[in-house]
């Protein structure tokens, strides 16, 4: 919500609460933090442990500079007894929902407070900034906007064979919603060894369609992630003694939305004490074995800053001492919001804007093994992993689908459909070098808000990482629809 519109009694309040605009976008990118269904960031004194829920599977990504990608948790049952930890619970704690829903009321009500504080703050005069960038018109939206193939750079160079398996993927997940049927069915046709016969397909078949942000620009950030792999053991040692933690036996999930329509999409996670939900356990906390968490171990690592970005990240691999490998995916996380490390180290002075990648990090990390731990601890959010099944293909995205290296985008669902083609205009990282291709919205991230906002996977390991954590490019987005389907409406 813009700031430009404010009531003199109300909008210092609002102003000292949420912050300034930059500072809520950053805040907005910290997946935790309470925020409605249409993106306003709440408060963060409304609570910890408030989430958005609002699709099948959830990763816990970590872009340096305060961005954060979350995917929203699948519903795959888990391959070991530690992933399903949460279907367990103690038959007392099923008894508590009720009274649990109940010592939810205060935070539901404040909740309800904010969003009428800023309602009222919809309907205040205007205050001139200094400087007038474009902005929305009250109630605006990103917007998908008919165009031409020829619009569409790069479009005519594509390896579109490259991208024609993640496309196949989609599809078999669109083939079951309306006006998706017939431009599937005849994918079963095409040759996919032909990438002039799949660029004709994709011509004949959809419409591009340009996003546009709602204050009318065209342009977004583009940046990356990746599956990591760390080194790990089943059982702890001397080396191996850094935990990854299945999901805590006392982690409680609240939807208050159950009991408050208002709310539908916020949940509030915690534990019980006495009577009282609280907000659950801290990074510093867990990392002291305060919580109760002994035997949800799944694996233990060798390097704390290694495991730190696997949370960060979601999901990765464990190469174990044994030469096998272990495949984990994001399982739950403790409620507390996000807080980068990276924007900890440039505001103290300790890393250049331009130092703070995951390679600058891990060799400040190296060099200040004293200050480590209140590095971390910096960000209390916690997350914790289930055991995937053995796999060839790429990790879990937000659609149930393994993700496909270079051609698998994270996007905002609100403007872009799931499992819609994508063209993406951009760069490569740090470079002026085109990156134009056909790509496919097969994930979602909680920082990945907006019109033209979207992800990059670059795949598994090093090479990977490197490429993900140095993108923050600029970007244009087209979405391909087939003939005679509309957007979604917002």
């Amino acid at each position: 919500m813009s700031l430009q519109t404010r009531c003199t009694l109300i909008a210092p309040l609002y102003d000292a609460v949420v912050g300034s605009p930059l500072t809520r976008a950053r805040r907005a990118s910290h997946a935790a933090l309470p925020t409605t269904a249409s993106g306003t960031v709440l408060p963060s004194g409304v609570g910890a442990g408030l989430d958005l829920p609002s699709f099948p599977t959830l990763r816990h990504r970590y872009f340096f500079l305060g961005q954060v990608h979350q995917t929203m948790k699948s519903k795959t049952p888990t391959a070991s007894n530690a992933s399903s930890s949460s279907t367990h619970r103690d038959r007392s704690q099923s008894r508590s929902a009720a009274r649990l829903a109940r010592s939810a009321d205060g935070v539901a009500r404040r909740v309800i407070a904010v969003l009428f504080a800023v309602a009222m703050l919809a309907g205040c005069a205007t205050r001139p900034p200094a400087v007038t960038p474009p902005q929305p018109e009250p109630g605006a939206a990103p917007r998908l906007v008919p165009d031409r193939w020829s619009s569409l750079p790069g479009w005519q160079t594509d390896a579109f064979a490259d991208a024609w398996p993640a496309f196949l993927k989609s599809c078999s997940v669109l083939k079951r919603r309306d006006g998706w049927q017939q431009a599937c069915t005849r994918a079963a046709a095409v040759d996919p060894a032909a990438g002039g016969e799949i660029q004709s397909y994709f011509e004949q078949q959809f419409t591009p369609w340009r996003v546009v942000n709602a204050d009318a620009t065209e342009t977004g950030l583009i940046t990356g992630y990746y599956e990591p792999l760390i080194r790990g053991s089943r059982k702890a040692s001397a080396q191996y003694r850094y935990p990854v933690y299945g999901v805590p036996d006392d982690l409680l999930t609240i939807d208050l939305g159950e009991q408050y329509p208002q709310l539908k999409g916020l949940r509030l996670r915690g534990r019980l004490q006495g009577r009282k939900v609280v907000p659950y356990y801290d990074r510093h906390d867990i990392d002291a074995g305060v919580a109760p968490l002994a035997g949800r171990e799944i694996a233990w690592s060798d390097d704390a800053v290694d495991l730190f970005f696997l949370q960060v990240q979601g999901s990765g691999q464990v190469q174990l001492e044994n030469g096998e490998r272990l495949r984990i995916g994001y399982a739950d996380q403790n409620g507390h919001p996000y807080r980068s490390i990276g924007r900890w180290l440039v505001d103290r002075g300790e890393l250049t804007v331009g130092q703070a990648s995951l390679e600058g990090i891990k060799s400040w990390a190296k060099a200040n093994p004293d200050k480590l731990p209140e590095l971390l601890d910096h960000n209390a959010s916690y997350v914790f992993f289930r055991e995937l099944p053995p796999s060839d293909d790429g990790p879990i995205g937000a659609m149930g689908l393994p993700l496909t290296a270079g051609r698998s985008l994270a996007v905002d669902p609100r403007t872009v459909p799931l499992g819609a083609p994508v063209f993406l205009a951009t760069t490569y990282p740090n470079t002026e070098q085109p990156l134009a291709r056909l790509m496919l919205a097969q994930d979602t991230g909680g920082a990945i808000k907006g019109g033209v906002r979207a992800d990059f996977f670059w795949g598994f390991g090093e090479e990977a990482g490197r490429q993900a954590g140095r993108m923050r490019q600029q970007g244009r987005l087209w979405v391909l629809l087939p003939n005679g389907v509309a957007p979604p409406a917002r």
